[in-house]
Parts: C-alpha cells; structure tokens; sequence
C-alpha cells in the first residue's frame, strides 16, 4: 500500500469546501444553530460526533 498526497489533499480540499459553505450561504443560520448545540448534553454530542466517525468510517471502506 502507497501513500497518495493526491487523495490527501483532494480530500482536505473538499472539506475546507464543505465546511465553508454553511458560513457563506446563511451566516445567522449557523449561528442558530451552534446557539442550539450549545444547549445539547454532551453525551448527545458524543453521540453526534459518534455517528459521524462511524459513516466516515464506512465510507472509506466502501470507496476502497
């Protein structure tokens, strides 16, 4: 198995592109929103992020 800087940085670009989108479309929404994950429990929020390392997970083994 070889490392790919390519797939690396495709995939941190498309992050930045992702994670940049919420905040330029609707800036107050994003604001609301973390207004609202602020009043979450944590363990919500661990199950949150959870849920997400999980799929992220599952994709990189299904994309393989």
């Amino acid at each position: 198995m070889t490392f790919n800087w390519n797939d690396l940085l495709t995939a941190i670009a498309l992050l930045l592109i992702l994670e940049g989108l919420m905040p330029f479309l609707s800036p107050s929404r994003l604001r609301e929103t973390y207004r609202q994950l602020l009043e979450l429990p944590d363990k919500t929020l661990r199950t949150i992020g959870l849920v997400g390392v999980i799929a992220g997970i599952l994709l990189l083994f299904l994309t393989d």
